[in-house]
């Protein structure tokens, strides 16, 4: 599976991808669309139309790596196009995506007033 640290950089692609792409198409979106390098060890995220499919993909060190993920109900949440057509995602935010939740505003835990 996909190592998280705390200083992982997760880019989500805007809009709409092709997902017929395998992970090689995916790696030139990333170079070309995205203007970012695919083997620098980020985790670059696509999603299609349907939205009930996303295709992640990273490079390791060793080698390219994809993972694939249909949701069995509901769509992904997932941004429209912007200028630089990526967004940035903290590594808890991608572990909320992943599980099928909201990601953009998740909500607050409640502290607990009293010890015991």
């Amino acid at each position: 599976m996909i190592a998280l640290s705390s200083g992982a950089r997760v880019y989500l692609a805007c809009g709409v991808t092709d997902m017929r792409k395998g992970m090689v198409g995916l790696a030139m979106i990333v170079q070309q669309s995205l203007t970012e390098d695919p083997f620098g060890g980020a985790i670059f995220a696509f999603r299609g139309r349907r939205a009930g499919l996303i295709k992640l993909i990273w490079h390791d060190g060793v080698g390219l790596c994809m993972l694939t993920k249909r949701l069995e109900h509901g769509q992904f949440v997932w941004p429209s196009a912007t200028t630089t057509g990526r967004i940035s995602l903290s590594p808890s935010q991608l572990v909320a995506l992943l599980d099928g939740c909201e990601w953009r505003a998740p909500l607050p835990r409640r502290r607990p007033e009293l010890a015991g």
